[in-house]
């Protein structure tokens, strides 16, 4: 999730053991320790452009790695900040990997994906129960971590807990509604899918992205999902064909080997942009739920030479027109 509601999640989950007198204390490394894993974010390469895909929510949020990160993060707070303020080592690493351990289940309830049991297996989980940005979500816990602060009382912590734990269920009570919606939907148009996947669209619950595979198209609607429900159409796209779209590749190239990368990565969920023949996008994300508008993806060069990786993009073309259009869907 976003850096903000990583460290603050982790603030609640060391604040579990805190005491009144070291409240704040916990509070800091915890929020600070919660948000550690994502310094993953800078093993990157200014030659290979996916490197930092690979590696960010890897290693570092695996839950082998925990009892390292934590006692990476404890050490670093008990010599800069704890030592000097009565908290013994020991106190200070079982704080530190409580928030720390928060941060890569926290992570696998996005839709995003996370290697949580590397290195055994580089199987991304997503439980795709939360946005990634959900303000809903973020404020409340914000308020009770701040209640538990000013009032000094752990029993704010522990309602915290238990926001946490009810909103995750929500979650997966609407993704399994979504889910049930976008098969019957599926069936109306006579589809049998070979899969599907559903995850919320950005900062709510209400209003659902469905993508389903049948007869070589994926099928993207989103579905709203309240006291009522409804199916908001939307649009298909073919699924990416290699030979098809690039009969000129070298398989044995590094552009090849690249879409091989990246098709890991969004699970295969990929095809080629309306607006770029030579770019493949990750159908997954958009701003909006019931469109095709990738988020990010690569592009394919033609002339490249064989060692050459692809380039790595991002589209955030209106999106401020796009959130006001997933508005009006939340409030119709």
């Amino acid at each position: 999730m976003d850096p903000l509601s990583q460290g603050i999640v982790g603030s609640v989950a060391s604040q579990q053991k805190s005491s009144k007198e070291k409240i704040l204390l916990i509070t800091i490394i915890g929020f600070l320790s919660g948000m550690a894993p994502d310094l993953d974010i800078f093993i990157r390469s200014s030659h290979d452009p996916l490197l930092a895909i690979e590696f960010h929510r890897q290693f570092t949020h695996s839950l082998v790695f925990i009892p390292f990160g934590g006692l990476i993060c404890g050490t670093f707070f008990y010599y800069v900040l704890t030592k000097r303020r009565g908290m013994s080592m020991k106190e200070t690493y079982l704080y530190c990997t409580l928030a720390y351990a928060s941060h890569g289940l926290l992570d696998a309830c996005t839709s995003y994906g996370t290697q949580l049991f590397w290195p055994f297996n580089d199987f991304r989980v997503a439980w795709n129960t939360i946005s990634i940005i959900d303000p809903i979500f973020t404020i409340t816990l914000f308020t009770l971590v701040f209640m538990s602060i000013f009032r000094k009382k752990v029993l704010f912590a522990r309602i915290a807990l238990i926001w946490v734990i009810t909103y995750m269920s929500i979650g997966l009570i609407q993704n399994n509604r979504a889910e049930n919606i976008g098969l019957l939907n599926a069936n109306s148009r006579g589809h049998i899918p070979v899969r599907i996947e559903v995850k919320p669209s950005f900062a709510n619950l209400l209003v659902w992205k469905v993508i389903y595979e049948a007869d070589g198209k994926y099928y993207v609607d989103a579905v709203k999902i309240g006291l009522n429900t409804k199916v908001i159409k939307g649009t298909s796209v073919e699924k990416l064909n290699i030979k098809n779209s690039f009969p000129w590749l070298d398989l044995n190239s590094q552009q090849s080997k690249d879409i091989d990368r990246f098709s890991w990565f969004s699970g295969g969920y990929l095809s080629i942009s309306k607006n770029n023949p030579y770019r493949i996008i990750d159908i997954r994300y958009s701003m909006l739920p019931n469109e095709i508008h990738g988020l990010w993806g690569i592009e394919i060069e033609k002339d490249n030479e064989k060692n050459q990786h692809v380039k790595y993009f991002f589209n955030r073309e209106n999106n401020s027109e796009a959130l006001k259009e997933l508005w009006g869907m939340l409030l119709n």
